[in-house]
């Protein structure tokens, strides 16, 4: 049986917000490059043996970038969608799986978080 794309309502209600230690600059071209910082005793270890840097670079697409700004905390993620479809079109569909999708991936990596 195939498994059907379903987001959870309840999921489209989350409110999602920019981690206040991810650093962030609007290149010239209007794409947002994140600045993460890599620290912990894993990272100090490789930046030493390995020659890994200090900071990663983060380069977000124009969709990315479009919606990085707008996690402000206060809007949710249906809200979050509806500003993407107006801006977008067809060409953010299927809107909510791949906002939820990239939402998640947004999250696992600790860019975001939820507001409670």
């Amino acid at each position: 049986m195939k498994k059907k794309n379903i987001i959870d309502k309840n999921f489209l209600e989350k409110i999602p917000a920019r981690n206040e230690e991810i650093g962030w600059k609007k290149e010239d071209d209007g794409l947002i490059t994140l600045e993460v910082k890599n620290t912990g005793w894993a990272n100090k270890l490789a930046q030493v043996f390995f020659k890994r840097p200090k900071v990663s670079y983060i380069h977000l697409d124009k969709m990315g970038s479009f919606i990085w700004p707008r996690l402000d905390g206060k809007i949710n993620i249906t809200e979050l969608g509806k500003l993407v479809d107006e801006h977008f079109g067809k060409e953010a569909h299927p809107l909510y799986e791949r906002l939820a999708k990239y939402l998640q991936i947004m999250h696992s990596y600790h860019f975001i978080k939820w507001v409670e």
